[in-house]
């Protein structure tokens, strides 16, 4: 009884901190900028499969409940280029937001980009004239593009804003995986990019391990 006990406990509590963590990933370096209209980048993953896969279908869901509502101006650009002789990730993705979802707002594509860091090089051009930046993906990976936005551009980075890509309970059982996962993928942002000090916030660091 105090085995399964103990057990239930540390199933809770491992739940709990991969919530939380996830939470606070998603509050890093982004602000509350204005401005009339939006781009909402939706980053791929891996994809060698003819359609979008499980992971980039919810990136695309993620990304297009990112839009704001209202008169705003919104691109949403898919970013991924393809894995192997396949279809590039922004083409699947864009193709399932269009056929299954029924998205019928401004689509942009990278289809060259192999790595986080090429996904921001070259969404920089299409991001120029917008006044508010939204990166959706899962948490730890949306930081760390914003991080290399900041590195890159970071007059465009004081633009980022939160994208709809946290919401409590979703993926809740494999949080603490992907919190596991984050903690090893952020490992080389600086202190200055675990807080979000520079653009209208307040500071709030991020649990960090060497």
């Amino acid at each position: 009884m105090r085995r399964r006990t103990g057990l239930a406990i540390a199933g809770v509590a491992a739940l709990a901190w991969g919530e939380w963590l996830n939470w606070r990933w998603s509050q890093v370096l982004v602000g509350d900028s204005g401005g009339a209209s939006e781009a909402v980048v939706v980053l791929g993953y891996r994809n060698p499969q003819a359609t979008a896969n499980l992971i980039n279908r919810w990136r695309v869901r993620a990304g297009i409940r990112s839009c704001t509502d209202g008169p705003h101006e919104t691109r949403v650009i898919f970013s991924g280029g393809a894995t192997g002789s396949g279809a590039a990730e922004a083409k699947l993705m864009a193709d399932y937001a269009k056929s299954v979802l029924e998205f019928d707002g401004t689509v942009l594509l990278d289809d060259q980009s192999a790595t986080t860091w090429e996904n921001i090089t070259n969404v920089i051009p299409l991001l120029e004239d917008v006044g508010r930046i939204k990166i959706a993906s899962q948490p730890a990976h949306a930081l760390k593009a914003r991080a290399y936005l900041r590195r890159q551009r970071p007059d465009l980075a004081e633009r980022l804003v939160r994208a709809d890509d946290y919401r409590p309970g979703e993926w809740m059982v494999v949080k603490p995986l992907l919190a596991l996962y984050g903690l090893w993928t952020l490992r080389g942002l600086k202190a200055d990019e675990r807080k979000v000090k520079p653009y209208g916030c307040r500071a709030l660091e991020v649990e960090h391990t060497p």
